[in-house]
């Protein structure tokens, strides 16, 4: 008899239950909040933050905020999606804290040559993949590395889009910036990392006689 693949709960939908039981009064279940999501912020830190001990600061103060403000969250949105909300404005705190430099904006004029007529328009197949699948490949600590190398904000619109799995109306909510703003930003992000990885592709690719 062919047995029947067991149905795992989208943790999405445990959110609502979970949090509801911690808003009226269970607050010893905080616990599996924080075992459920701690991983994903600390690997959100490593994305956005650069840095392990700043990922760890990062996962700290977004459940100490979450604890102290938890009472006020009506759940009109997903309980991760203000939990990333969150997430995203310890960073930005962060990195006011920090003796970093000022955000830069990215211009499409530093990614375009001289000579218009030498824009290669054609997308090549390795642009147009997801950056969770690229990641696991070979060129994984390359593209690490370019992704660290973006400015803060345009890494933020990456990261929430191409690798948390966000929509972008979902990133706009986090970000607290339009819909329009993120797509922007995400194609100049996407721009940059294909200059980047421009030059190891090309050094990768067979040599024929």
């Amino acid at each position: 008899m062919e047995r029947k693949p067991i149905q795992t709960p989208d943790v999405r939908d445990n959110d609502t239950e979970l949090v509801t039981a911690i808003q009226n009064g269970a607050t010893d279940r905080f616990e599996e909040l924080v075992t459920r999501y701690e991983g994903k912020l600390y690997n959100f830190g490593l994305r956005v933050c650069k840095d392990a001990s700043d990922s760890e600061d990062l996962v700290q103060e977004t459940f100490i905020n979450i604890f102290r403000y938890l009472k006020d969250f009506r759940q009109e949105t997903k309980f991760k999606n203000w939990m990333y909300r969150i997430a995203t404005g310890v960073c930005h705190r962060m990195r006011r804290r920090s003796k970093y430099a000022p955000e830069r904006e990215l211009s499409l004029d530093e990614f375009l040559p001289q000579d218009l007529a030498d824009i290669d328009t054609e997308l090549p197949a390795w642009a147009a993949m997801p950056i969770h699948q690229v990641l696991n490949r070979e060129l994984g600590d390359h593209l690490k590395a370019s992704v660290k190398e973006l400015p803060p904000q345009y890494r933020l619109v990456l990261v929430l889009r191409d690798m948390e799995g966000f929509s972008t109306d979902e990133a706009s909510e986090i970000l607290g910036i339009t819909p329009t703003n993120v797509k922007v930003r995400l194609h100049r992000a996407r721009l940059f990392l294909r200059e980047e990885l421009k030059g190891y592709f090309h050094d990768n690719q067979p040599h024929t006689s």
